[in-house]
C-alpha cells in the first residue's frame, strides 16, 4: 500500500532539523536532549513490544549533531574503508621516506671528501645539517605539490567509483586551509624523516680521515651499512602489510562474486512503473497493472514477468517480528510481495508445497510462502507447509493468521555480504491497496537494451504518460561490490606501489654492496672462486634481509588485518594462503633485484676489480 508510517507511534524514518537558540553550544542541546530522552521514550512505547523490545526502546537517547552539511550517513557507511585506506597511504609515505633515507645516505657517501673539506676549513656542523636538510626539503614540497595536485583529480575520481546509477554521491572535495596546513605538516614530518638521520651521519665523521681516505673508507663503516640494511628491512616489512592487506582484499572481492545469492542473476530486468502522471483512476491501479502484465508477458523474447514488491539487492527492505503459536519470535523476518511467476523467473527452486496460483487472489486465505531459513529458526527444520504465524501489527489492527503453502530455497535479500535471513513471501494477487508503482521483473534470453523500448511502448499503451525505468539484476549485484572493489583496487595499487619502492630500495643496497667491494670479489676471484660462489654469496645477504623483512611484515600484517577484519568476506585476518600468496609474489620480485647486482658482480675481471682499489 501507500502507508508511510507518519502518524503510528512505532515508525520513525526521519531526522529532526532545527537551528540553535542564540548563545546555545551544540554541547548544551546535546546535554538537553539526553536529559529529556527517557521521559520522551517511556511515554511512547507501543503496547505490542515484548518486555525486552520496550526495555532497548526505553535505552534511545536523542542526540544533536552539526547538521551544516546536511544529513548524510556517508561516514558511517565507508569510515572504517577510509581509515584503513590512510593506514595504507601511511605506509606507502614511509616506505617511501625509508627508501629516500637510503638515497640520501649514499648521497652523503659520495659527498664524504667534500664535507670533510669542509668541516676542516671551519664550517659548522649545524650549517652542513641545515643544508643538508634543505635539500630534503625541496625534495619533500615538490613532493607534496604534486601530491596535492594529483589528489584534486584522485578525489574525485574516488567519488565516482563510489557512486552507483541508484545512489549518486554529491561532495564537495574542495580543499581548505586545514588540508593544506595537513600535506605542510606531512611534507616537513617526512623531510626530517628521510633527511635528518642521513644529514647527522654525514657530518659525524672525522675530516682528517674523510680527507685522506678520498671519500671512501670512513662512510663505508659497519654502522652506516647497517643502518642501510635496516632500512631496507623496514621497506620490506611495511611492503609485507600491504602485500598481505591487497590480498585478503582482492580474495574478499573474488568470495563475494563467486557467492551464489540463490537465485538467477542474468537476464533478468527490473521494471519500475509510475502512474502519477496518467489518467489512470486508483481505483482502477489494480487492473491496470494486470492488464501491463498480461500485455509484458506477451512481448517477444520475454519468458517470465512477475511483479515484485522488493527488487532483491535492490537496498529496499521490509521486516517485521511475527507471532506463532501466540508467541512473539525474536529477530526480525524479512518480508516481499511477489507475482505468481517470480520465482520461477529467478529459478529459485521450490522445496516442498506449491508456488502461487491462480486460488491466491484477494478475499481467500492469506498465504505465505517462507525460505529455508525461515523453517530452521522457527519450525527446527521440519517442513513448515501448513504451518500458520500472524504478524506484530498495531494495536488497532488485526493479525491475519497467514498459512504456509511453500517453502523455497534460501535467497540474499538485502546485500551478499548477509547471512541468509529468514524471509517470508505474500502474493501479490492479495494486494488491494495498490500505490502510484509496479515493480516486476522480466527475465529474458535478449539483451536487456534491446528489450526497454519495446516495453516502455507497450506499458505506455496500457497507461499512457507512465514513466518507466529499469535497471538489470546484474547491476544490483555489481553496486552491492562497490566497497569490497574500491577495496580491492586502491589496496592493491598501494602494495603494487610500495613493492616497486622497496625493490627499487633492495636493488640499491645490493647495488652498493657489490660496488663497495669489488676488491674483495677480486681477491675471491684471483684465488679460484667461480662466479656461482659469488653470485650465491650476493643473493645470500639480500636474502637474509629479504628473510628478516618478511618474517616482521607477516607478523604486522596480521595485527594490522585484525583491524579490518569485518572488511573481509570468507577469510581470516591470519589467513594462510593470502599469507603465503603475499611472500611468493615480494620475494620473487626481490630476487629478481638482487639477482641483477649479483650478476653483474660475479662477472667482474678480477684485474679490474683489483685494480680500483
Amino acid at each position: 500500500g501507500a502507508d508511510t508510517g507518519i502518524g503510528h507511534s512505532d515508525v520513525w524514518f526521519l531526522d529532526i532539523m532545527g537551528r540553535l537558540a542564540p548563545g546555545v553550544t551544540m554541547e548544551t542541546a546535546d546535554a538537553q536532549l539526553a536529559a529529556i530522552s527517557p521521559a520522551v521514550f517511556e511515554a511512547t512505547v507501543p503496547a505490542r513490544y515484548t518486555p525486552e523490545t520496550a526495555r532497548s526502546y526505553r535505552a534511545f537517547t536523542f542526540t544533536a549533531t552539526p547538521a551544516g552539511k546536511g544529513v548524510s550517513g556517508l561516514r558511517n557507511a565507508y569510515a572504517t574503508q577510509l581509515w584503513v585506506l590512510l593506514g595504507a597511504t601511511g605506509l606507502v609515505l614511509l616506505i617511501t621516506c625509508a627508501n629516500l633515507a637510503n638515497l640520501m645516505l649514499a648521497r652523503a657517501t659520495a659527498r664524504e671528501r667534500e664535507i670533510g673539506v669542509r668541516l676542516a676549513i671551519g664550517a659548522s656542523r649545524r650549517r652542513i645539517v641545515r643544508q643538508m636538510l634543505s635539500e630534503s626539503f625541496l625534495i619533500a614540497v615538490l613532493g607534496a605539490i604534486s601530491g596535492a595536485l594529483l589528489a584534486a583529480w584522485l578525489s574525485q575520481s574516488l567519488v565516482a567509483f563510489l557512486s552507483t546509477e541508484n545512489r549518486q554521491l554529491f561532495l564537495d572535495l574542495t580543499p581548505d586551509w586545514l588540508v593544506y596546513a595537513f600535506i605542510a605538516g606531512l611534507a616537513v614530518l617526512a623531510c626530517l624523516l628521510f633527511g635528518l638521520s642521513p644529514a647527522l651521519k654525514a657530518t659525524a665523521t672525522d675530516p682528517g680521515k674523510s680527507i685522506q681516505s678520498g671519500g671512501r673508507s670512513s662512510t663505508d663503516s659497519h654502522e652506516r651499512f647497517t643502518l642501510r640494511r635496516a632500512l631496507v628491512v623496514v621497506q620490506v616489512a611495511l611492503s609485507m602489510v600491504l602485500i598481505v592487506g591487497a590480498v585478503l582484499f582482492a580474495r574478499s572481492l573474488q568470495n563475494l562474486v563467486t557467492v551464489d545469492p540463490g537465485f538467477r542473476t542474468q537476464g533478468i530486468l527490473a521494471v519500475d512503473v509510475d502512474v502519477r502522471r496518467t489518467s489512470v483512476d486508483p481505483d482502477a491501479r489494480m487492473q491496470t497493472y494486470a492488464q501491463i502484465l498480461e500485455r509484458v508477458r506477451a512481448v517477444p523474447g520475454v519468458q517470465h514477468a512477475a511483479e515484485a514488491f522488493i527488487v532483491p539487492l535492490s537496498g529496499s527492505g521490509w521486516n517485521q517480528n511475527i507471532v506463532i503459536d501466540g508467541v512473539q519470535q525474536q529477530g526480525n523476518v524479512n518480508f516481499n510481495r511477489v507475482g505468481a511467476d517470480f520465482f520461477r523467473a529467478l529459478d529459485t527452486a521450490i522445496l516442498a508445497g506449491r508456488p502461487f496460483g491462480p486460488e491466491d487472489r484477494a478475499g481467500t486465505q492469506p498465504v505465505v510462502i517462507v525460505n529455508e531459513t525461515f523453517a530452521k529458526k522457527y519450525f527446527g527444520g521440519a517442513n513448515p507447509v501448513g504451518r500458520t504465524f500472524q504478524i506484530v501489527g498495531r494495536a488497532d489492527e488485526d493479525r491475519p493468521h497467514f498459512q504456509i503453502v511453500g517453502l523455497v530455497r534460501d535467497t540474499k535479500y538485502f546485500g551478499l555480504r548477509e547471512e541468509f535471513p529468514p524471509t517470508g513471501f505474500f502474493p501479490a494477487a492479495h494486494e488491494t491497496d495498490a500505490g502510484p508503482y509496479l515493480d516486476f521483473i522480466v527475465r529474458s534470453d535478449l539483451p536487456l537494451a534491446s528489450l526497454t523500448p519495446t516495453l516502455t511502448r507497450t506499458v505506455r499503451e496500457v497507461a499512457p504518460g507512465s514513466t518507466v525505468a529499469y535497471e538489470s539484476l546484474s547491476t544490483y549485484v555489481r553496486d552491492s561490490m562497490v566497497t569490497e572493489r574500491l577495496m580491492a583496487s586502491l589496496s592493491g595499487f598501494l602494495g603494487v606501489l610500495a613493492t616497486i619502492i622497496a625493490t627499487i630500495g633492495l636493488y640499491g643496497v645490493m647495488s652498493y654492496m657489490v660496488t663497495r667491494r669489488k676488491v674483495e670479489i677480486g681477491i675471491r676471484m684471483a684465488l679460484g672462486a667461480d662466479p656461482r660462489s659469488v653470485v650465491r654469496m650476493v643473493l645470500g645477504e639480500s636474502g637474509v634481509l629479504l628473510g628478516v623483512g618478511v618474517v616482521i611484515g607477516v607478523a604486522l600484517a596480521i595485527a594490522a588485518s585484525k583491524w579490518a577484519a569485518s572488511l573481509l568476506y570468507g577469510l581470516q585476518p591470519w589467513d594462510p594462503a593470502s599469507i603465503a600468496i603475499a611472500v611468493a609474489a615480494l620475494g620473487i620480485v626481490s630476487v629478481i633485484a638482487a639477482w641483477i647486482p649479483a650478476r653483474r658482480a660475479s662477472r667482474l675481471a678480477p684485474t679490474v676489480a683489483l685494480r680500483a682499489d
